[in-house]
């Protein structure tokens, strides 16, 4: 189209949009103000949020961050409460918070063993840091806010595991025994014990009223919350300490915090105040100088490392080989290529002890072969007639018998040879190698056993009974001489020795 119809056309369609315009000023205002109203200015306020990995620092503190009582920080998550009885604990920020509105977004864990859990785990906006005190871990009579995680049915209505978000102006005392009901600003009853996602919650203050959102840990979607509680006209403390506290009683639960993440909210055109308005001209000169301080020590660090080692100076590769040798880091493919080999080896050991006992277990049973036979064939040959032929019967059973187990025992071998052979073609090849050698060990096993059930058979089959041990008896000897022959013949004998004796 020509530059002229261009223009003709554009000319209705600017009087009809300036028509609608007037028509509908109303509307378009409360949807500027509502979209407004919706989308506040946020910022991340990293001094008074946590979050893995990396979180604790060499003395075992979190920046920005106290933790009391039974507390552990490690370096993914803050444990509050470990699952033993009686345990309490908490972690508070440092200083109090200076904007007004704010929005933090909290993912936790709460698992036990048990089908029930106790106490619960509380989330905290107050005016003074409460250490240490009978609310969950905290102080009681705050002034500020409580958002309560309660996972223990204390008034018996069933209305546990929930979300209690009570308010209290510094003089009243937590109702304990109705989990407080009598208090609680607003509730909703939700199960975040033992999910398979962690439980994330978003609790907003703008404008004087306090949203509270839960992801119930059911799926992985980081933004999928659904609406728990909401509290209007609502007056917190201009500033003050956010915190996290958890407590177990009778009952226990581990109550992990993984995150703690702070927002600043800030109407729409109002300005945001700047990072550098945040910190006092005093702080801003105590940092300066602690940053030359750290300055001037990192110099002197670098002065005596050339000074002991001046082969390395202006020669990064030298310097990184220096500190960072294979010797001393190893990567994740090396690691499990070198506890596969170790596996393999320990697994090559077995198998040749296993090849080891099976060699001298067909000796012994070469040895009961032959003790078995000459056994029988003694007795066969010392009972005629019938007995010989039952004893003939018995060897054939005592053959065929050892015929078997020397064919099972021979099977044995070769599955054994065969796992060896698989395990040393097997030494590059990977954990997939592992599982069947796996398999031919518990099939030695089972061979194993076999024969050695069927050698305590063969042994009891061929043990002779008390009855065949005993020998026939014997017909009576037959006597050459009488007695008067006898004592005639001593007496001569007596006689001639006498005389013999007095001829000498």
């Amino acid at each position: 189209a020509s530059p002229r119809s261009s223009a003709n056309m554009a000319a209705p369609l600017a009087r009809l949009a300036f028509l609608l315009a007037l028509g509908r000023p109303a509307i378009s205002g409360a949807q500027a103000t509502e979209g407004a109203a919706a989308a506040p200015h946020r910022r991340f306020e990293y001094k008074y949020s946590f979050k893995g990995p990396h979180l604790v620092q060499a003395d075992g503190t979190v920046p920005f961050w106290v933790h009391t009582g039974n507390a552990i920080p490690s370096a993914d998550q803050i444990r509050i409460t470990t699952s033993l009885k009686s345990q309490k604990g908490s972690v508070w920020t440092k200083n109090k918070s200076i904007f007004e509105y704010w929005e933090v977004e909290v993912t936790f864990r709460v698992t036990g063993r048990g089908r029930i859990g106790a106490d619960g785990l509380a989330i905290w906006f107050t005016e003074e840091q409460g250490l240490e005190g009978p609310v969950f871990g905290a102080a009681d009579k705050w002034n500020g806010v409580g958002i309560f995680f309660d996972s223990f049915d204390n008034d018996a209505k069933k209305n546990n595991p929930g979300v209690i978000v009570v308010g209290n102006n510094g003089k009243l005392l937590y109702d304990h025994q109705n989990d407080g009901s009598t208090q609680a600003l607003a509730s909703c009853q939700r199960d975040f014990r033992n999910k398979p996602y962690p439980v994330r919650v978003k609790i907003t203050y703008y404008q004087k009223t306090l949203t509270v959102l839960i992801n119930n840990g059911f799926t992985p979607d980081k933004e999928d919350y659904e609406f728990c509680a909401k509290v209007e006209d609502m007056v917190l403390p201009s500033q003050g300490y956010f915190g996290i506290s958890a407590a177990t009683g009778g009952l226990a639960d581990d109550h992990d915090v993984l995150s703690f993440l702070t927002f600043q909210l800030t109407e729409p055109g109002k300005e945001a105040p700047t990072p550098d308005a945040e910190i006092p001209q005093k702080d801003k000169e105590k940092y300066q100088e602690e940053f030359e301080h750290f300055q001037q020590e990192l110099d002197k660090k670098k002065e005596e490392f050339q000074r002991e080692h001046p082969d390395v100076q202006g020669q990064p590769g030298k310097l990184f080989e220096l500190f960072c040798t294979d010797d001393v880091f190893e990567t994740v493919s090396d690691r499990e290529l070198r506890q596969i080999f170790e596996g393999q080896n320990r697994i090559h050991l077995e198998i040749k002890q296993l090849n080891r006992q099976l060699d001298m277990i067909l000796d012994e049973q070469r040895k009961y072969v032959s003790a078995v036979t000459e056994e029988i064939a003694k007795r066969g040959a010392g009972f005629p007639g019938q007995q010989g032929q039952v004893s003939q019967q018995e060897i054939e059973t005592v053959v065929k018998t050892q015929e078997e187990v020397i064919r099972q025992v021979k099977e044995i071998r070769s599955s054994v040879t065969d796992a060896l052979r698989s395990i040393s073609g097997a030494q590059h090849a990977g954990s997939a190698g592992v599982y069947e050698t796996t398999q031919h060990f518990n099939d030695i096993k089972e061979h194993l056993h076999v024969v050695k059930r069927d050698i305590e058979h063969l042994v009891q089959r061929n043990t002779p009974s008390s009855e065949k041990q005993k020998c026939p008896e014997l017909p009576p000897f037959p006597s050459c001489l009488s007695t008067m022959h006898f004592f005639i013949f001593v007496a001569v004998q007596t006689v001639l020795f006498i005389g013999y004796v007095m001829y000498r």
